[in-house]
């Protein structure tokens, strides 16, 4: 296999979990992603400039540049290959995720993966082709690749929005929810401290890839985890 071909090849969450090195990522509902804590802005600024001068980073032409976001106490990364046909990980990113932890180990920064999460919005529609221009044009975003029932946002930034087909109206619920998605080896402490705080567990029949929680009042939320590395990842 050339190198070219090996660097597009597709791969799925679980895949990428149970490659050794990558022990600073989570899949989560937007791609790969790692937190990596720093002492100062300053540092955090030069883990950033050291990510993009790394010899396997896609430049700004290419479909898989990493996103970065930089704060005062800390980096994340995401990887993720945004294409018209394609919206996820392939064999490129393990390579990338690879340089960019042993760059943190040489500048003395530590991966949290605790700290990894993605938010969605997910609306009930009974005709998503209905309901969709509205909100494409409303938040002025994109389809996501090869979907026609998902929207995100096209610099990457925002949530993205996800229309779940309802066979029949609903209103003794809400039709609106968020999902959060989180690191599988977070999603049970996550759900305890939701529980804690007043909620309540509306179902788990999709455990242990997805839970339906809701507040005090009956708002739902869903807590997801992308490719957990097992049937059961207790």
């Amino acid at each position: 296999m050339s190198e070219a071909e090996r660097t597009i090849e597709r791969i799925r969450p679980q895949q990428f979990h149970g490659t050794a090195g990558l022990e600073d990522w989570r899949v989560v509902g937007e791609g790969a992603c790692a937190f990596f804590r720093v002492p100062s802005f300053g540092v955090g600024a030069r883990l950033v400039q050291g990510i993009g001068a790394l010899p396997g980073v896609p430049g700004p032409g290419d479909d898989a540049p990493p996103d970065v976001d930089l704060r005062r106490d800390g980096v994340t990364v995401r990887l993720i290959t945004v294409t018209g046909d394609y919206y996820g990980l392939t064999e490129r990113h393990v390579e990338v995720a690879r340089e960019i932890s042993a760059l943190a180990r040489l500048l003395g920064v530590v991966a949290d993966p605790s700290r990894v999460q993605t938010v969605q919005v997910t609306v009930d529609a009974l005709v998503g082709a209905d309901v969709v221009p509205f909100w494409r044009a409303l938040l002025g975003y994109e389809n996501r690749a090869g979907s026609d029932e998902d929207l995100i946002d096209p610099r990457r930034r925002g949530a993205p929005f996800y229309f779940q087909r309802m066979a029949a109206p609903r209103p003794q619920r809400n039709r609106v929810h968020v999902d959060v998605w989180v690191p599988y080896d977070q999603a049970k402490e996550r759900i305890a401290a939701a529980l804690a705080a007043g909620g309540r567990l509306v179902n788990d029949a999709d455990a242990p890839s997805n839970w339906v929680l809701a507040d005090p009042e009956g708002n739902e939320a869903c807590v997801g985890v992308a490719g957990p590395p097992g049937e059961d990842f207790e």
